[in-house]
């Protein structure tokens, strides 16, 4: 990623980079820095940021284009020195649409005219309840692994969840499960830490059928992920030097007997 300031202070780089932190692909769940989208980030003296990010292909969604775009200009915007905020995609479809959109603080729906598809708001909800299950079924099954029943987790509210666990892992896991739990409803600390994506308590005799419903989830999204990761690589001639799987982790998952030749 490149970066651009002109005589301001050195740290207003790395807020800027907190906030885009906090911005994720709908679908992955995953922060724009980590995913590597952020191209460049350019901070002039007056307190404009422009703002310039990257997609795994060319056809990637523009509802997701778009929202991720909308987000990161309304995340940086909170800076307190921020005066404007100008996002640009590149070598995408719709790249000049998103860009003018982003230009001119338009709607999804009035920057795209008749070709929008479906209300953007919609979307946005849609995402962040896989993103809640996703959570969920991850912090369950740590929970699991550490020796509790599904009986006790089931009865376990809001306010007793964070006891569960004194490591630090676990911790972090019941902190980015927090932050999607009020997605699906009521969030004060007597309400039951696991329920469905109506806000229901989940009984506990379904606990362990409802843990396996998410867990394929949990499974198509990372598998996504491997894909939007191995695309993007592949598309600008970048090697990734992290933990994250990629498609060939997947492919060695599935048993030789099920596995189709190769051409």
């Amino acid at each position: 990623m490149r970066t651009t300031t002109e005589a301001v202070p050195a740290d207003r780089v790395s807020e800027v980079l907190a906030r885009l932190a906090t911005v994720n692909d709908p679908e992955l769940d995953e922060s724009v820095v980590e995913l590597d989208f952020v191209t460049d980030i350019a901070i002039a003296e007056d307190g404009a940021v422009s703002i310039a990010f990257r997609l795994p292909t060319y056809w990637c969604a523009a509802n997701f284009a778009f929202l991720m775009a909308e987000d990161m200009r309304s995340a940086v915007a909170t800076l307190p020195w921020v005066t404007r905020v100008s996002v640009t995609l590149g070598e995408h479809m719709y790249a000049e649409t998103i860009n003018r959109g982003m230009a001119e603080t338009l709607s999804f729906q009035t920057a795209f005219g008749a070709e929008a598809d479906g209300n953007l708001a919609q979307v946005r909800r849609t995402f962040l309840v896989k993103a809640f299950q996703r959570r969920q079924v991850a912090l369950a099954d740590h929970l699991l692994a550490a020796g509790h029943a599904p009986e006790t987790l089931a009865a376990v509210s809001l306010a007793e969840l964070r006891s569960c666990t004194n490591t630090a892992e676990g911790q972090a896991l019941v902190q980015r499960y927090l932050d999607r739990r009020s997605v699906v409803g009521d969030a004060d600390e007597a309400a039951p830490a696991f329920v469905d994506e109506h806000g229901a308590p989940v009984p506990s005799e379904k606990f362990r059928s409802h843990m396996r419903a998410l867990r394929r989830v949990a499974v198509n999204v990372e598998f996504n992920g491997a894909l939007c990761r191995g695309l993007l690589a592949a598309r600008f001639n970048e090697t990734r030097e992290d933990d994250e799987p990629t498609l060939l982790d997947f492919i060695r998952a599935v048993p030789k007997e099920k596995r189709a030749p190769l051409p």
